[in-house]
């Protein structure tokens, strides 16, 4: 799906940074022979070169995409893309691709004029608004939860989008990346079952959790497991006392054992709930860190959804079984 233009009121950019930015990606995309970015060369040609926003979004594009596509991601790993500032530099970046792809639903809410305005003159494929929206989570004012990827059968949906956005900049490798997505579809149906297979193995009075802020209300719809964030979907909503409050007087009542924190949010939320906690005499332990809105860097054990999935999977069980 490409960049849906009627959206973008309800992302809210700095005035002067957007016209910045905006100036800057038009002098970029009118630079360079016809307006086309040079394809970097590679294997038995020019690998059509794609610059995805986010970690998630960017493993999605290298799993499809394979060793005939470039993959430059905008935001390193641990980066919360909630809060992410475009630079002028991501303006080059994404003017010199053949394809960019974008997660949406309002997650790269500071990116979405410099994306607009891009889809005048580049493919941009946004794969999170190409989703039913009778299976998307709604948050209110017709916006939903961007955090699709935390259900691994929903999220399934995805690499055909994406393999179908690679195949229309570069027809040659349309029959590769089909079926490239067929098997990523597959693997990602495997880790949907064994993450309820792991669920289940936590006593259901004890499937409570408690994370930095509610980007794993996916995950709990679709694996059987109660989700409360610290603060909203978004991290630029802020929690006030009342919200810790909130949440004390759950993680008590409830004895809820675990707090988890999360590698892209800080963790001073948290560490407020559990003082709460252990003001009233409940011991709420650090279950642990779960990737949320970034994946691990390289060599973490987490750089692709996969892992990080199977990571998180870990984390929650043994935290919620009160286990060391």
């Amino acid at each position: 799906m490409f960049f849906d233009s009627s959206k973008s009121g309800r992302m809210r950019v700095s005035t002067h940074r957007r016209w910045l930015l905006v100036v800057l990606l038009a002098a970029a995309v009118g630079c360079g022979e016809g307006g086309r970015p040079a394809r970097e060369a590679g294997g038995g040609g020019s690998r059509p070169r794609v610059v995805a926003t986010t970690t998630v979004v960017a493993d999605l594009v290298r799993q499809v995409g394979g060793d005939r596509v470039s993959v430059e991601c905008l935001m390193a790993p641990g980066i919360d893309p909630h809060s992410y500032r475009p630079t002028p530099r991501d303006a080059d970046r994404l003017a010199a691709a053949d394809l960019v792809v974008a997660s949406g639903l309002h997650l790269e809410g500071k990116l979405a004029t410099l994306l607009e305005r891009l889809g005048g003159s580049r493919p941009v494929a946004v794969v999170g608004d190409s989703l039913p929206t009778g299976e998307l989570l709604a948050v209110g004012g017709g916006m939903f939860d961007p955090h699709v990827w935390f259900d691994a059968k929903l999220w399934s949906r995805c690499p055909p989008i994406v393999a179908e956005a690679l195949a229309a900049v570069d027809p040659p490798g349309a029959a590769d990346y089909r079926a490239r997505a067929e098997a990523y579809v597959a693997r990602l149906v495997a880790v949907d079952e064994r993450t309820r297979q792991r669920i289940a193995e936590i006593p259901e009075p004890q499937r409570v959790l408690v994370t930095a802020h509610d980007a794993f209300r996916y995950f709990g719809r679709a694996y059987g497991i109660e989700v409360v964030g610290v603060q909203g979907t978004s991290t630029e909503s802020e929690a006030g006392l009342a919200d810790i409050n909130r949440l004390v007087d759950l993680v008590v009542t409830r004895g809820v054992p675990s707090v988890f924190v999360e590698t892209s949010v800080s963790d001073r939320n948290v560490a407020a709930l559990r003082e709460g906690a252990a003001a009233r005499g409940h011991d709420l332990r650090l279950g642990g860190t779960l990737y949320s809105d970034s994946l691990g860097a390289e060599g973490s054990g987490a750089d692709t959804l996969e892992a990080a999935m199977e990571a998180n999977v870990r984390t929650i069980v043994a935290g919620l079984k009160g286990e060391p």
